[in-house]
């Protein structure tokens, strides 16, 4: 065992007083450690349960006869920094996150990992720690809230957003605006739509690196308490097999991971985050590999922002493992490949039944004949942007429209807000880029507003940063390459006129090869944002989003 180097050994004894000091017993201490990765806290709903969650994962693994040490990770509320200086450090936080675990994981010698993150950045960057440490894992997340309930309809956080320009458009009154801030987030979990904590929480499972119900099973559910304890347990059978996680998160596994989130028609952020974790299991994913599998992919869920259906109705219709199983039966899944149960995909997903076709549409029936995302070519990105397709209207997917150029965010709310965007305009919002933001901020504000206002159906936006999970509408993000490192993106102007073809996955703006050149003669890179701190550290070593945005050590191709 990995802990034998702390534990074992008359020249250990100091490191064995030390877990005395710290309540270890002398029978503990010759059990295989087992770090409990608990990413707890008061500011975030999806995590202020988590510590409840940990003493369950805890008493699995006692009952299997190993010893849980929990530690902590840290994690920032995607909602909460949205729309201000916090959200650059979210994307940024992925990669603390990861070695935050790999530190305490690898400086302490433990035998195996239980990884309890729930919210958005938090689940990557805990699988990306896991493949670069290659111990047995397995994650347990705490699991989605609830939907809320606003004048007796669902809703969820991303209509709270969109409430704000409603108010704003004069459509919603101050005691309208107060109902949806108090019933939009009912509960404690991961927001209650297949945004981009859900997302890739629902796809631990479809890699393989969860047991089923990871996804989907609700944070208030006595269940997910049983779900922590059974994860507790069979981390000990990882371990005595040691079955790591490179042993799971194979090139199949990854595939199986793409085309299931095509099905879920999950976050676009899914797209910066599954390449990140291929990266640290040694893969390379092309975001043509994902148009490829898209091209063939039914999208059976159209949950929030997308549709009016919620994770707790995909729990209760059979969850990620029903949705497998519907892609299973048409060839669609490496169902050989392995899975953290000590089964295969196939065994683990077999006689998994759809309770509710409305919320698993059969594949014979779906949404659409293609997957839920769509990554699009051109002169504006010559590395590729992605675009939540199954959330566009259908006017929108094939659109030309008239640039509104704008540098930054904050630049575009304000015109926004200030009634100066009309049907036809997109907004293209630049130097947010994973450099230029520094750390690809967010655009849920602008999104939520346009959608609010009812704008939705007639104006896009495009930009070198990212989306929430719960955007909707014709918003394209992840230009590669960004502003920053002089894509074409920093070259248009107000008045081009931009083409969308969705269907084709093309994005052009309507200039002559001739008249880019001649604009990149006259461009200027602007000074960082950001000089001192993590985040100038972080943009002197991020990569691209095509990449992943993963840090590239220097010296290394």
């Amino acid at each position: 065992m990995i802990s034998e180097q702390i534990t074992q050994g008359v020249e250990r004894a100091p490191q064995r007083s030390l877990l005395y000091a710290a309540g270890f017993t002398e029978d503990e201490i010759k059990k295989p450690l087992i770090g409990v990765v608990s990413a707890q806290s008061e500011i975030i709903p999806g995590h202020m349960h988590l510590s409840k969650i940990a003493e369950a994962v805890k008493a699995g693994i006692y009952a299997a006869g190993g010893t849980p040490v929990v530690v902590p990770a840290i994690g920032v509320c995607d909602g909460i920094v949205m729309g201000h200086r916090g959200m650059h450090y979210s994307l940024a936080s992925r990669e603390l996150i990861a070695d935050s675990v790999e530190t305490l994981a690898a400086a302490h010698c433990f035998d195996g990992l239980v990884l309890i993150p729930n919210c958005d950045k938090i689940v990557p960057g805990m699988v990306m720690a896991a493949l670069r440490l290659n111990i047995p894992a397995i994650v347990c997340s705490g699991g989605p809230m609830l939907a809320g309930r606003v004048k007796g309809k669902k809703t969820s956080l991303s209509q709270m957003f969109e409430a704000v320009g409603a108010y704003k458009a004069g459509l919603l009154d101050d005691a309208g605006l107060l109902e949806c801030e108090k019933g939009s987030c009912p509960s404690c979990g991961s927001c209650s739509g297949m945004f981009t904590a859900n997302s890739m929480n629902c796809l631990c499972e479809a890699l393989g690196l969860a047991l089923h119900g990871n996804g989907t099973i609700p944070a208030p559910y006595s269940e997910r308490l049983r779900f922590a304890k059974e994860s507790g347990k069979q981390i000990m059978e990882l371990v005595r097999n040691d079955v790591k996680p490179r042993d799971i998160v194979t090139k199949q596994a990854l595939e199986n991971a793409i085309t299931v989130d095509m099905a879920l028609g999950c976050s676009t952020n899914s797209s910066l985050h599954l390449p990140a974790i291929a990266h640290e299991a040694g893969y390379k994913l092309d975001l043509k590999l994902f148009n490829e599998i898209s091209e063939k992919t039914p999208n059976l869920c159209h949950l929030a922002p997308a549709g009016e259906h919620f994770m707790e109705e995909l729990n209760e219709a059979g969850g990620v493992a029903a949705v497998m199983n519907e892609l299973a039966g048409i060839g669609l899944l490496h169902t050989e490949a392995m899975t953290v149960s000590g089964k295969t995909v196939g065994e683990n997903i077999s006689g998994a039944l759809n309770r509710d076709p409305e919320i698993i549409r059969p594949v014979e029936h779906p949404y659409s004949r293609m997957g839920g995302l769509a990554f699009l070519f051109g002169n504006i990105a010559k590395n590729g942007c992605v675009v939540k397709r199954s959330a566009v209207a259908p006017e929108m997917l094939v659109h030309t429209c008239t640039a509104r150029v704008f540098i930054g965010e904050n630049e575009a709310v304000s015109a926004i807000y200030g009634g100066k965007i009309h049907p036809g305009d997109i907004v293209v919002i630049l130097y947010e880029g994973p450099k230029g933001g520094p750390g690809m901020r967010e655009m849920l504000n602008p999104t939520s507003v346009l959608a609010g206002m009812g704008h939705d159906k007639d104006v896009a936006l495009l930009t070198d940063g990212r989306f929430s999970g719960a955007t909707r509408g014709a918003c394209i993000g992840h230009i590669s390459p960004e502003a920053r490192e002089g894509g074409n993106i920093a070259l248009i102007e107000n008045g081009d006129i931009i083409e969308i073809d969705i269907p084709n996955r093309t994005l052009n703006v309507r200039l002559s090869d001739e008249e880019l050149a001649k604009r990149r003669e006259n461009w200027v890179c602007p000074p960082p944002k950001v000089k001192t701190g993590y985040l100038a550290r972080y943009a002197a070593l991020v990569t691209s989003a095509a990449t992943g945005a993963v840090l590239k050590v220097p010296g290394q191709d």
